[in-house]
């Protein structure tokens, strides 16, 4: 019996395909520069969708004022970044798998 429309090597070669047009997706958009801020724009935080810490900007006033908290909102605006930075990452998988959700990728 033949499954999957040309059987299990067919299959195996269509997510072989499919793996690999999700690591193009993925390194196309990997420069891509996401930016989040906190403490009402005072803090600001630039990642790429690779995950990587391109920036972080501080209000120097506010950094002086209260320098736990300025910390506290890097931290909050690193965590927003990211968070869009995976967003993306998703979307432009989805578009590659059609939206559904596969297993390590």
């Amino acid at each position: 019996m033949k499954a999957f429309g040309g059987g299990m090597n067919e299959f195996v070669r269509q997510v072989a395909r499919t793996q690999r047009r999700v690591e193009e997706a993925k390194s196309q958009i990997k420069d891509v520069e996401v930016t989040a801020s906190a403490a009402d724009g005072k803090v600001t935080a630039v990642v790429t969708c690779e995950g990587r810490v391109v920036r972080i900007d501080v209000d120097p006033a506010f950094a002086a004022s209260d320098l736990p908290m300025a910390l506290d909102a890097a931290v909050g605006a690193l965590n927003a970044a990211l968070a869009q930075a995976d967003k993306a990452v998703d979307e432009a998988v989805a578009k590659v798998t059609g939206g559904m959700k596969l297993p390590g990728m």
